[in-house]
């Protein structure tokens, strides 16, 4: 069954954000991730979540997704992330096609 990380991001540093942009991307892509939305509007339909910019990333499997957040690849990425947003991130699973 496929996963999903899902980040609503406020981004702090536009400079620093491209480097953790670039690290991510690569890591993501070495763990079979792959996004599916990268930014873009976001409209609340209903209640009071207001998000900002959101990322939503599939992997193959739940472990592919745990594996890529705990790997040496993305801790490259992370060595910048504070620099560059902060954020709320989850990870799910998804559903049988």
């Amino acid at each position: 069954m496929p996963a999903y990380v899902i980040s609503d991001v406020t981004v702090r540093d536009e400079e620093a954000l491209q480097t953790y942009r670039s690290r991510a991307a690569a890591s993501i892509a070495r763990y079979g991730g792959r996004y599916l939305v990268r930014g873009g509007q976001v409209q609340t339909l209903e209640g009071d979540w207001h998000p900002g910019p959101l990322i939503v990333v599939e992997f193959p499997d739940i472990e592919r997704a745990r594996r890529w957040y705990a790997s040496a690849e993305y801790a490259a990425a992370l060595e910048v992330r504070d620099a560059a947003l902060s954020r709320h991130l989850i990870l799910v699973e998804g559903m049988a096609p």
